[in-house]
């Protein structure tokens, strides 16, 4: 736990690094763009298939229904967004935390040696697969958020934080030790990078705090791997 609130604060302390709020910036446009652009095509495909005017058996020709199921979907998308915009930007600012590491690094970590920068393809692919499981698992979650409503804070704090854990630590690590060693050494720390991760998916649940998460959580990780590192070989 010592090493989890050491790696935070030492990212924490580094929040106005000009690459920090770079990251930021492009994360949370990308993001808004993306659900102004997902608004957009729903709105479209809502004009396609009811049309300007409908025919309801009975009633007969209604005007009022394609604004009807504009409305709902503004709504819709409302909600979905406060499930979904931070994991969104999450997944999308994760195609940026090289920049990120380097910054921790360039700071905490100067006698390194240097890393070749993962490329641009690498980390795409990368940021898909994670925009994917992520808006999947927090779909799914409405379920759960619906069925177990006294406890759904407790759940979205729990998914996320697995996820979020996951992804940016195995980030920072792969850097230094390749995909199969960062995911080795994960395995034998999954408790801890866990726990370290339902500490980060709390403040998601903080309007505008929020929006800060994906680049605190990238440079505590880049922490915690460096910690769990020099345990792993205190020599070195």
């Amino acid at each position: 736990m010592g090493l989890i609130f050491r790696s935070f604060l030492a990212a924490l302390g580094q929040i106005g690094d000009r690459r920090f709020l770079k990251v930021l910036g492009l994360g949370v446009a990308l993001t808004l763009a993306l659900l102004v652009g997902a608004y957009a095509g729903l709105l479209w495909l809502i004009e396609a298939l009811v049309g300007p005017e409908a025919y309801i058996p009975v009633i007969g020709e209604v005007t009022w229904l394609n604004d009807l199921l504009s409305g709902a979907s503004f709504i819709l998308m409302l909600v979905l967004s406060i499930f979904l915009m931070v994991p969104v930007a999450s997944a999308i600012t994760s195609l940026f935390l090289e920049d990120v590491a380097r910054a921790v690094e360039d700071e905490h970590y100067p006698d390194l040696p240097p890393v070749a920068r993962v490329s641009f393809g690498d980390g795409l692919r990368d940021t898909l697969n994670f925009l994917g499981v992520l808006i999947l698992a927090n779909t799914c979650a409405l379920v759960l958020y619906a069925m177990f409503a006294p406890v759904a804070l407790f759940i979205f704090w729990g998914l996320n934080g697995f996820l979020l854990g996951r992804e940016y630590f195995t980030l920072a690590a792969m850097r230094r030790l390749g995909r199969a060693g960062a995911v080795e050494l994960r395995k034998k720390h999954a408790g801890t990078i866990w726990l370290a991760g339902v500490l980060m998916a709390a403040p998601l649940s903080i309007p505008l705090i929020n929006l800060f998460v994906p680049i605190l959580g990238a440079a505590t990780f880049t922490h915690l791997y460096h910690g769990m590192a020099k345990t792993r070989h205190p020599s070195g």
